[in-house]
């Protein structure tokens, strides 16, 4: 070994090039080691300690002009530089992470959507007895309601979780999936939307499904986009979703109206 290692061992031994020992060595950052007996530069442990210590810094982000007064701090501020520099990889480490998973979203056409909750329970909804059409209706509506409201959806998603427990609200809605299939003057739309009305006035919980949105839009439209999502006017849905705000209103609940702003 002739007391160290050649420049291309060091080099090797640290996980850099030949060239950036070299690089280091111009800036300062590491002393160059005298030639031996045979003009060889031998870098013992003293000198790998001084490349790992400079090239695992300069991985880790730190720029090459911050590392030599770095290394030559004394030991408590070099303690809490060391700590800066994890906080900093700690936090590029969780951005990669978050856009790792962002990318296994993009895979799956919901989760790029929408957040995790709502993904399962849209998964529930067929087991519930709800049909595709209804469910993917749904999806539509929750995804337009997160971008149009995207600080009371969570709060949202919290209330449906709890209203497909009730099995009572659970035949109300699918109900009125069937209900989209009738014709408009069926007066079988008058009959079912007083019976969802006096279940949300019963319980006041599953009412802020239909009062937690909309209290936080500052106008009517967002409000009429959400919940008339996908329904032509003058359809069966459309009008039972109007009777059922009407028979609300009139219960005292606060909606936007059609016509406000």
């Amino acid at each position: 070994m002739m007391n160290g290692v050649t420049i291309g061992q060091a080099a090797a031994f640290v996980g850099v090039t030949v060239k950036t020992v070299r690089h280091y060595h111009k800036l300062g950052l590491v002393e160059e080691p005298e030639r031996d007996s045979s003009g060889y530069r031998r870098y013992g442990s003293a000198e790998l300690l001084r490349l790992v210590q400079v090239r695992t810094l300069a991985a880790a982000g730190v720029p090459l002009a911050e590392i030599g007064p770095l290394l030559d701090a004394d030991a408590a501020l070099f303690a809490a530089a060391l700590a800066d520099v994890e906080r900093q990889l700690t936090e590029r480490i969780e951005e990669l992470i978050a856009r790792r998973d962002t990318l296994h979203r993009l895979a799956d056409g919901d989760r790029a959507l929408l957040p995790d909750r709502a993904v399962a329970l849209l998964e529930r909804m067929p087991g519930l007895g709800f049909p595709a059409d209804a469910v993917a209706a749904t999806r539509e509506g929750w995804v337009l309601a997160r971008a149009l409201v995207p600080e009371g959806f969570d709060d949202y998603l919290t209330h449906v979780e709890h209203a497909l427990a009730d099995p009572r609200f659970v035949a109300l809605i699918k109900r009125g999936a069937e209900a989209a299939a009738w014709e408009p003057d069926d007066p079988r739309i008058a009959e079912l939307a007083t019976a969802i009305a006096d279940h949300f006035l019963a319980n006041p919980a599953q009412l802020k499904i239909v009062t937690g949105l909309q209290a936080r839009t500052e106008a009517a439209t967002r409000y009429k986009l959400i919940a008339l999502h996908g329904e032509e006017q003058g359809s069966a849905a459309a009008r039972g979703i109007a009777l059922v705000e009407a028979k609300l209103r009139s219960a005292g609940i606060h909606l936007p109206r059609p016509d406000s702003h």
